[in-house]
């Protein structure tokens, strides 16, 4: 039930365009006691089938510009492989605290933006 409770979420933020991975990762890391490496694969597995649906309706609602893709989608595989190598060779410690600062810069920059963001209204 946990499991179903976290994809569930993860749907939500994943199709939103957020990223259903910040939710993801964490939630099967901390809640479900799964491994980082795990959790990585887990996700990457399950944002296919969200990613899929989430691209159809943004597509179908013209929030897509076909002229960014390509780029970004070469130079995302290129990095994807090579993270993914990289991963092989990190301990899943490290990998846990990486992501935490990761999560932990991108949430202060959210406050941020969000303060500043209602200071200029």
């Amino acid at each position: 039930m946990l499991v179903g409770i976290i994809g569930f979420f993860a749907g939500i933020i994943g199709g939103m365009g957020m990223g259903g991975g910040t939710i993801l990762i964490p939630a099967l890391v901390l809640f479900a006691s799964i491994d980082p490496k795990l959790a990585q694969s887990i996700n990457l597995i399950s944002s296919i089938p969200m990613t899929i649906a989430a691209l159809i309706i943004h597509i179908k609602n013209k929030n897509v510009e076909f002229e960014l893709v390509l780029p970004i989608a070469i130079f995302g595989i290129a990095a994807a492989v090579g993270g993914s190598l990289l991963a092989e060779y990190l301990n899943s410690q490290i990998l846990r605290k990486a992501f935490g600062v990761f999560l932990f810069f991108i949430g202060l920059y959210e406050i941020k933006k969000g303060i500043y963001d209602n200071n200029n209204k």
